[in-house]
């Protein structure tokens, strides 16, 4: 039987929810694994909406769920529907709505609060030792709810490759080890079934930022 995994959207756009790029790339790979993804958003109002032309936010309200089911096609459901018991594992792609949305990292960074729906869900998979695959910004998510766990955001030292490198500091300051990476490569935390890549984090051609999220699925997939 394939493995069934979980995956936690947060919107529909790299600047105010899930990286589509990253989210379809997650989905396209689980597929060639063989595995069935079952799609999640929370029930909320986006923290606000950005005109993805001018880079600056409107006066808009949208909901994550309703934005999140453009990505699935509509195939989607309620966060707070979800059952771990019936879950093999749990991804969740990058995309500044994970740091707006399931949680105010983009206000607060280290101070930060992760919505509760989204702890809760993390915490239980972690407790179930169900692995979690997290990619691009998703990993301060595990930085805030995991002290002393493993990850990688890519490399801790900005540069024009790695223009959100000081992100890695941030994560260090919350007691994490950060392992630097290149675009291509994960991270396992073993201990912690924790497998992280940089996606988009870094400034690189998108097969490679492709290539990497597909070696993050594989390696969850395989833990599952």
């Amino acid at each position: 039987m394939g493995k069934t995994v979980a995956v936690v959207l947060a919107g529909c756009g790299v600047y105010d929810g899930s990286e589509i790029h990253e989210s379809s790339a997650v989905l396209v790979h689980l597929s060639r694994e063989g595995a069935q993804a079952e799609i999640y958003a929370p029930d909320v109002d986006q923290m606000h909406v950005v005109d993805h032309v001018k880079g600056q936010p409107t006066q808009e309200k949208r909901n994550v769920l309703v934005e999140s089911a453009r990505i699935a096609r509509g195939n989607i459901k309620d966060l707070a529907k979800l059952d771990v018991k019936g879950l093999d594992a749990l991804i969740i792609p990058g995309g500044f709505g994970v740091a707006k949305n399931l949680s105010t990292w983009a206000t607060q960074g280290k101070n930060c609060i992760v919505s509760k729906e989204v702890e809760d869900i993390l915490k239980a998979f972690h407790a179930a030792k169900k692995p979690i695959g997290l990619c691009c910004i998703s990993p301060v998510l595990a930085a805030k709810i995991f002290p002393g766990c493993e990850l990688t955001v890519g490399h801790d030292t900005p540069c024009e490759q790695w223009p959100y490198a000081k992100t890695a500091e941030t994560m260090k300051e919350l007691g994490c080890k950060h392992v630097n990476k290149n675009v291509t490569e994960i991270h396992v935390d073993v201990k912690n079934k924790l497998v992280t890549t940089s996606a988009f984090m870094c400034n690189a051609p998108i097969h490679e930022i492709y290539d990497g999220i597909g070696k993050m699925v594989r390696e969850v997939v395989r833990l599952a």
